[in-house]
């Protein structure tokens, strides 16, 4: 899979796709770690490996209670039914690092001046102390914007998004921003990644094209080990893609099917857009919800290193108007074949 860095300060108005600078991920990797270096300055927190870090988020019941700010002292672990001491708790004012991945793929590479309106308002909607990266996929990736607390720059990437074409690998894509852009676990800073995309990945059963290398079983063990969150929106496309391009209905359902999992493995919610109006309302929604995530981690009582699966459930006992939602559990680390004892 390709990997594309647009360069947003000297690429012309029209046509950006096709006058890319292709980079080599290495070099990639050591322009936003020095980005991350001069931007943030923010104490570096570190968790011991056996913490099991979980990202909490908090809703009211209804959609008339508001989710005030919590405290520790609110929040009940259990890991298979009994509780556990939290060791670490941070509170929702937590500044974000935000991937905003664009799927441009099929139809929807048709209707960018929607799409690109609709990132800029989830730009606007984004709260001042949060950093936007800019990623769009097709069978390859394109990196509009890293990390960036400039809104105005931010809105000039997005106006360089160009009509793309190409079938769609969303694994690869959604595994590329986990495990490169996302991965620098020593700032202070909580990560998220709000996915637009109607699933079909070309790998699917059926669909024409090469489609991910990543199998989604594979993509999806590493969502749940991640420390970022997924924030998943259906783009429904079903209609015009099966009439057009013969995209069989099946690959549909198992698309949503997928993305509702990856949703449940990081707590959160498969919001769905019938039409590309819905993704204004949708993106502010997200934005909200990530205003109401904790990251909180404890030290497992059980400290049997078997591989077998934990289940982890997080309860507010004194607010039963709230909803508190995490990932559904983890599998124990096994220790190395290296560091067994002989």
């Amino acid at each position: 899979m390709r990997l594309h860095v647009v360069n947003v300060g000297t690429m012309p108005g029209k046509g950006p796709l096709k006058h890319l600078r292709l980079f080599s991920v290495s070099l990639l990797i050591l322009l936003l770690c020095n980005q991350v270096r001069s931007q943030d300055p923010a104490e570096v927190i570190r968790i011991e490996s056996d913490l099991v870090d979980l990202k909490v988020s908090v809703l009211g019941r209804t959609t008339s209670v508001a989710t005030p700010m919590l405290e520790q002292k609110d929040f009940t672990i259990f890991e298979d039914g009994k509780p556990q001491e939290i060791s670490f708790f941070a509170s929702a004012e937590t500044p974000f690092d935000l991937v905003l991945l664009l799927d441009l793929s099929g139809s929807n590479s048709k209707k960018l001046k929607m799409i690109r309106n609709s990132a800029k308002r989830f730009v606007d909607a984004a709260r001042d102390v949060d950093r936007i990266s800019l990623v769009a996929f097709t069978d390859q990736i394109f990196i509009y914007s890293s990390f960036s607390l400039d809104r105005p720059r931010l809105k000039k990437a997005i106006d360089q998004m160009d009509e793309a074409t190409g079938g769609t690998n969303f694994w690869d894509s959604l595994d590329y921003v986990q495990r490169i852009l996302l991965n620098r676990t020593t700032t202070s800073r909580r990560s998220a990644i709000v996915v637009m995309t109607d699933g079909v990945d070309n790998a699917l059963p059926d669909v024409r094209g090469p489609g991910s290398l990543i199998t989604f079983e594979e993509l999806l063990t590493r969502v749940r080990t991640s420390d970022s969150i997924v924030f998943p929106i259906y783009l429904d496309t079903e209609a015009e893609n099966v009439k057009d391009r013969s995209v069989p209905r099946e690959a549909y359902s198992l698309a949503r099917e997928q993305l509702g999992q990856i949703a449940s493995a990081c707590g959160t919610t498969l919001y769905k857009a019938a039409k590309l109006s819905d993704l204004d309302q949708l993106y502010a929604r997200v934005i909200s919800d990530l205003s109401t995530i904790y990251s909180i981690s404890y030290r497992p009582s059980n400290k049997a290193l078997d591989g077998k699966w934990r289940n982890v459930t997080v309860q507010l006992p004194n607010r039963p108007d709230l909803l508190a939602r995490t990932k559904k559990g983890y599998f124990a680390k096994q220790p190395s074949v290296a560091s067994q004892p002989e």
